[in-house]
């Protein structure tokens, strides 16, 4: 295999990869990624709300039983409130854990466990809703002088006639709730990753189990569509896989086998018709010169010979084409002059255009072209199939150009009519064998451009076909002016 070949079949297999991965993604990890989020979402909401809806419970029910029990036993007046409040923080045992606070009725502190004046005015709202609601309220928000994040619960201190006397105040730092709630969103996040992470590595591996067997059959697919019929896949697979590649094998040599019948037929066939072809083209041209004969006649047997070369031309065209096929095709490669042949086949098809009133106009290559190695016989056989096509389909524009020109390693061979041209949509299914427009009504096999194209492929070169700007049909013909690696190897 050519280093082309490989550097293309790589590129293939690259785009297979990326095509399969791009579908994976969207198909199934796409899919993880998203349930994943939204799992870790939901544990994230549910450890937040479970911490922070904990803390707070205990701190709301830490105050009402404090608050009931001043309510019930120690606040008979306002004198005994305050002492009792003095009392109560003075012996408060989790002072190391919370800030106790007691203020009055116009949110002043009045007794505070971490040294806080008294007569400081409190500015959160729990307090001020606690007064005046007289029920239990909580704020979460960050303390003013060190901006730590707390929360804080007030509960009103009833008296007997039930008027509020004071609000009871608990305060806690919530660092470390948050430094758990963070680091269980964190562990959920890991492990989240960590099972994404393992999903795609298992389906990376299946993926690339799939990709090397399916860009093999891709390969194989295209090389039995582009003609290599009969070719086999190794089968090494007990699944799906494997009757597909069955299935691929078998179509492959029922395909071989149906070309070699259709081959094999064209060129029996083939030699069939030469012999009598032979014979009535012979007579003919014996026939046509008997003075003895009337116009009539003569007439009749010219019509005859024209129709016999025409069948004969087809048979050739058809047994070329047998010799692609079967690999029998060669080249006697030579150092020719190509302005040579051209105008060769141009004195050939002269006459016959001027018949036609189709007139040709040729433009030489100013100077001396470079001899090219090339196949003489081969070469004006191609000049001459699209000559010949020119005279079919291109007659009505009345015109026919050819130039010569050299371009970089290249000479250049410029064949242009003037007719209807090509179907854009029919356009580049023209050289394929076979192959006629739908808006052909010449008569031909169909496979004369298809055997222009292998000989001109054979001799390195390219064979280009496009409408002309203005009506028309432009055959350009490409031809290395050195020798490639297809030349020397028909050589």
């Amino acid at each position: 295999m050519k280093l082309s070949e490989r550097i293309a079949g790589g590129r293939k297999k690259s785009e297979l990869s990326r095509g399969l991965r791009r579908r994976w993604v969207r198909g199934s990890v796409l899919v993880v990624a998203a349930a994943l989020a939204a799992v870790i979402l939901a544990f994230s909401v549910f450890f937040h709300s479970y911490y922070y809806t904990t803390v707070r419970a205990g701190l709301e029910a830490k105050a009402k039983t404090a608050t009931d029990f001043f309510s019930n036993y120690v606040a008979k007046s306002y004198v005994e409130y305050y002492e009792s409040a003095a009392r109560y923080t003075d012996t408060f045992k989790d002072a190391d854990k919370l800030e106790l606070q007691f203020l009055d009725t116009k949110a002043r502190v009045m007794i505070s466990s971490s040294g806080i004046t008294a007569g400081t005015q409190g500015t959160t709202p729990d307090i001020t809703q606690a007064i005046e609601t007289g029920k239990i309220n909580v704020w979460v928000g960050r303390r003013d002088s060190t901006n730590e994040r707390i929360m804080a619960v007030s509960a009103p201190m009833i008296y007997s006639d039930g008027h509020v006397i004071g609000v009871m105040r608990y305060l806690t730092s919530l660092r470390v709730v948050d430094r758990q709630v963070t680091l269980g969103i964190l562990v959920v996040s890991g492990v989240g990753v960590i099972i994404l992470l393992l999903v795609m590595s298992i389906n990376l591996i299946f993926i690339r189990s799939v990709i090397a067997p399916v860009g093999e059959i891709t390969q194989a697919s295209k090389r039995i569509a582009e003609g290599s019929y009969g070719i086999q896949i190794d089968n090494e697979f007990q699944d799906e896989m494997g009757e597909m590649v069955a299935s691929i094998n078998e179509m492959s040599m029922k395909i071989a086998q149906a070309e070699q019948m259709k081959s094999e037929f064209i060129s029996s066939i083939s030699h069939e018709l030469r012999t009598p072809l032979t014979a009535i083209t012979g007579w003919g041209e014996t026939l046509i010169y008997n003075e003895s004969l009337d116009e009539d006649t003569k007439g009749g047997i010219a019509i005859i010979l024209k129709e016999a070369r025409r069948l004969t031309k087809m048979v050739e065209e058809l047994l070329e084409f047998t010799r692609m096929e079967d690999g029998r095709f060669t080249l006697n490669v030579e150092p020719i002059d190509l302005g040579v042949e051209l105008e060769d086949a141009i004195f050939t098809y002269r006459e016959l255009f001027q018949k036609d009133s189709l007139g040709l106009h040729y433009t030489p290559y100013e100077a001396d072209l470079p001899m090219i190695p090339g196949d003489p016989n081969r070469l004006k056989q191609v000049f001459l199939n699209i000559f010949d096509n020119a005279a079919k389909y291109g007659h009505e524009g009345g015109r026919l150009d050819v130039n010569v020109e050299t371009r970089g390693e290249f000479i250049v061979v410029i064949i242009r009519d003037f007719g209807p041209g090509v179907a854009e949509d029919e356009l580049e299914n023209v050289k394929m064998k076979f192959y006629k427009g739908s808006n052909s009504q010449a008569r031909g096999s169909g496979i004369g451009l298809a055997v222009c194209d292998e000989i001109i492929r054979y001799h390195g070169g390219r064979l280009e076909l496009e409408n002309a700007e203005g009506g028309g049909l432009r055959v350009t013909i490409w031809l290395p002016m050195t020798n490639n690696a297809t030349l020397s190897a028909m050589i």
